[in-house]
């Protein structure tokens, strides 16, 4: 077919031959590791190196390239040096092969971008390494010879966490059963302990100041002891009092005869000033108020 006929057909091998020429003309990378023999699982080094025009943009490949027998581990990019026109790219592959060849092979191929649409492929020799074996070949079939060996390695002293925490899930498991079990049997018996040890304090708090009043014959001794009862009742009603009035406690109780004559008796003292008449009455307010606490205390302690 005359060539005047076919212009498209012309400018196609104009463009694969001047695209061959290109490749042929461009410096190929080079590529080689950084030793000659490896065993299974050494780490293994492969660098890359390209030397091109500053002008061109020149790729290298990534951790998604076909590194064939061998396993990526990473990479290390080395600066740039431009000298005398020329650039110089490098990088450096950490590998590592669990591959059983006897020789392997790498060719990572360097991309130069040219322009949008284009791209020119470039592969440097193949680089080869040889696998030492550490374990002699055997003949298929058969399994190697097994050594005893009856030295002790010493190991390093170790914390065992699961043991512990086992163990410690196992405590709290167990204190949070008893606690279900027994908590609240556990809870009252301390609750009788400390509301006994609060009586016996305020019966001996209350016939002190009975005795400094059977001396003294003071208002204000009065006063602090129906303080001191008020207070105690709070504690044992868990519910304040101090706030409430003669009335309102003999109402709170139930119109309690006890409570109300001898907080009458004792407010006739403490208002009134009425010692000289009413001193027995006193005594007899004392009595009457001792007895309403323990028969309060006995109530709450067997609760009925």
């Amino acid at each position: 077919m005359p060539l005047t006929r076919s212009p498209g057909l012309f400018l196609l091998i104009i463009y694969l031959s001047t695209s061959s020429s290109l490749a042929a003309a461009a410096t190929p990378p080079t590529g080689h590791f950084s030793r000659a023999v490896v065993e299974v699982g050494q780490p293994l080094d492969y660098e890359l190196s390209y030397q091109h025009d500053p002008r061109q943009e020149v790729v290298f490949p990534d951790s998604l390239a076909n590194f064939g027998t061998f396993e990526y581990v990473g990479r290390t990019w080395l600066p740039t040096r431009t000298q005398q026109g020329q650039s110089l790219d490098r990088a450096v592959y950490h590998l590592r092969t669990f591959s059983l060849a006897a020789r392997q092979r790498l060719q990572l191929p360097v991309l130069v971008l040219r322009g949008a649409h284009d791209t020119l492929r470039l592969l440097p020799a193949q680089a080869q390494v040889q696998l030492r074996r550490v374990a002699p070949l055997l003949a298929e079939g058969t399994l190697p010879a097994l050594r005893p060996d009856f030295r002790q390695e010493p190991l390093a002293p170790a914390f065992n966490y699961p043991f512990w925490l086992a163990g410690l899930v196992g405590v709290l498991g167990a204190v949070g059963a008893a606690l279900g079990l027994f908590g609240r049997r556990w809870r009252g018996r301390y609750n009788l302990y400390k509301r006994r040890k609060n009586h016996v304090y305020f019966l001996a708090q209350f016939a002190r100041h009975a005795e400094r009043f059977a001396l003294s014959r003071s208002a204000p001794v009065v006063e602090r002891a129906v303080v001191l009862w008020k207070n105690y009742l709070s504690s044992l009603e868990e519910t304040n009092l101090n706030s409430l009035t003669t009335k309102e406690l003999a109402e709170y109780f139930n119109n309690n005869e006890n409570v109300r004559r001898a907080l009458r008796a004792t407010d006739r003292v403490v208002y009134g000033n009425l010692l000289s008449e009413d001193a027995h009455e006193v005594d007899a307010a004392f009595q009457r108020l001792l007895t309403f606490a323990e028969q309060q205390y006995e109530r709450v302690s067997t609760g009925v």
